[in-house]
Order: C-alpha cells, then structure tokens, then sequence
C-alpha cells in the first residue's frame, strides 16, 4: 500500500526519552516524502514547538497542533482551522486549579498563558523549555478576548490522577484527555487529532485507506483509529497497543523509522 498522507506523533514516539530526533530516522523521512508522501507532525505541542522539528527535518506542509485543536501550515504560518473553547466554561477549572494548587495555562494557536509568570517553579520552567515553550503572563481573565484552544493542567502523575477523577465527575463541556502521565487537556468537544486528521485529509484529497498514523498515547487514539494504518510505539500504555493495528519498536529504538521502512519503502 501507498501511503500519501503520514502523521506522527512527537513527544514520546518520533523523539525519543531524551527529546532527541535520530539522524537515521531524519534521512528515512526524507526519503519516504521525496517518494511523494506528506508528513504530518500530529502533537500535543503548540506549533513553535513542532514547525522547528519540520525545518530541522526539510519538511513544508501542516503541523496539527494542540492534540487536534489547530492546523497551521508549518511555512506561512497561517492558522488553517482551529476550534474555540468558551472561555466561561474554563472558569470552574481555573478556579479549582488556583484552589487545589495544580499548575495551569491556556494556549491560543500559537500562544501560551501562564497565571504566575513570575513565580513558576523550577520544574515548571524546565518543562517548557522541553518542549520550546516561552510562557507568557495571563492577563486579567475579564479582559481576555483572543480565541483559545486548550487548557492545560500540570503536575505528578499521581496528582493529576486525581485532578482527572474530580473532574471526571463534572458535567464535561470539553474533550479532556490525558495527553501524557503529567498533563491533562481540555479542548473544544470536537478537538482531536483524529478530526484534525480528517479536516486535512479532506482538504488534500486523501483517503483514510491511505493514510499511516503512529503515535504512543491515550492522545493519539482518535488518529490511529481514522487512519487505514494505526501504528503503536512499543513503549506506548497497553490500551493503545491494543487498539492499533500493529505495534513497532519504541521511540528509543527508532520505532519511527522501522515502521515507515516496513511500510512505505519496502
């Protein structure tokens, strides 16, 4: 099978443990587009956290940004669809995040919003450094107006197993996820990256059957599913194995890389 559309996931699947991106798995990308298939970085990052990976890789096209919630066309910059939260429903998580102490910021597309810039902790800082984030101080929520497109908790993972089980019990507004073992996002109700997926490949003309997804969390099950060819990392949880039509090497093994080498250059 052809695949002409490929979307990866990046945290934890096309860099590995260290955020690192194997030169090997560069030079296999490369070869798999110039053979005519398009990539698409599919991520939980905002997009001046994924559009360096696509330079750094030779690559133009899309990014799916947010775990679904924008599209951005990694060259122009431009904005292709994004989904609006309501600001008011947010209000309840915002406040119960200040109460309880659980670190929390907003993103629109291509901005992030912290409540205390100033006094963010050092693991806080060092976490969007990670993932080329440069937090910005959130203004007054009255006076807030530009569009937003996730919410974002962060913390342990047992924390936020809690954060997940009070909120769970709430009246949900929102898709919320859990995008890795120390965050949990909110986004519009139709956000993910399996509907992104979907938006762009109608837009490009391509057909699910042609279509390779690979990804390693509960946040990639939408776009494994939609796609003709849902690979799973082999350090992926077991839930999402199990709902993936096969299962490669781990990220630190340049999972990536053999899948796409068994698939689309053999």
């Amino acid at each position: 099978m052809s695949y002409r559309l490929i979307a990866l996931d990046v945290d934890g699947t096309l860099l590995d443990d260290q955020h690192e991106l194997a030169p090997e798995t560069v030079d296999t990308i490369r070869e798999v587009a110039a053979q005519g298939a398009e990539i698409v970085l599919c991520t939980g990052r905002a997009p001046f956290g994924a559009i360096p990976l696509m330079e750094r890789m030779g690559l133009t096209g899309y990014v799916i940004s947010h775990n679904g919630a924008a599209i951005v066309d990694a060259t122009t910059r431009e904005i292709v669809l994004q989904y609006q939260m309501d600001t008011r429903s947010l209000e309840p998580y915002i406040s119960y995040c200040k109460e309880n102490g659980v670190h929390f910021d907003v993103n629109t597309a291509f901005g992030l919003y912290v409540d205390q810039l100033e006094g963010l902790k050092l693991e806080v800082r060092s976490m969007y450094e990670t993932f080329l984030m440069e937090p910005l101080q959130l203004p007054r929520w009255a006076d807030w107006s530009e569009p937003l497109v996730k919410f974002t908790a962060f913390g342990s993972m047992e924390r936020l197993d809690e954060v997940y089980r009070d909120w769970s019990s709430w009246e949900q507004p929102f898709n919320m996820l859990r995008s890795g073992d120390f965050f949990i996002d909110l986004m519009h109700k139709q956000a993910s990256k399996g509907e992104a997926l979907h938006q762009l490949a109608l837009q490009r003309g391509v057909t699910p059957d042609a279509i390779m997804a690979i990804g390693n969390y509960y946040n990639d099950l939408s776009m494994l599913a939609y796609a003709g060819k849902g690979i799973a990392m082999a350090n992926s949880p077991e839930g999402v194995k199990l709902a993936a039509d096969e299962v490669t090497l781990s990220n630190n093994e340049q999972g990536v890389r053999h899948a796409l080498i068994k698939y689309c250059l053999s």
